[in-house]
């Protein structure tokens, strides 16, 4: 599988973890906090398989840095947290370095 793949599915594991992490309730609900923990150690694992051909400076920067971004959103759309302009900038300004980031990558 090609890196970048394995890096989408480690983000679509991650950003599903951290959603159960709030379903959790501060881990007073236990079949969400199994969940969280099972994903996150998945997203972990997959995470590795990426770095096997993407960059681990790149990798770990898209993985955390969209994790973050589309984790916020997650927030706003699923748990119903207010966004606010510092939130959004905020998100605005990890999507730049992730871009930025990418433009000085080496050729993979």
């Amino acid at each position: 599988m090609n890196g970048y793949a394995w890096l989408a599915l480690a983000i679509i594991l991650e950003i599903f973890s951290t959603s159960m992490l709030k379903a959790s309730e501060g881990f007073t609900k236990l079949i969400p906090a199994v969940i969280f923990v099972a994903g996150m150690g998945s997203s972990f694992y997959v995470l590795s398989q990426a770095l096997t051909s993407v960059p681990l400076s790149i990798a770990y920067a898209i993985w955390s840095g969209v994790g973050t971004a589309l984790t916020a959103l997650i927030a706003v759309l699923i748990w119903k947290e207010a966004i606010n302009l510092y939130t959004l900038a905020g998100i605005v300004l990890i999507i730049v370095g992730v871009v930025l980031l990418n433009l000085e990558a080496p050729a993979h």
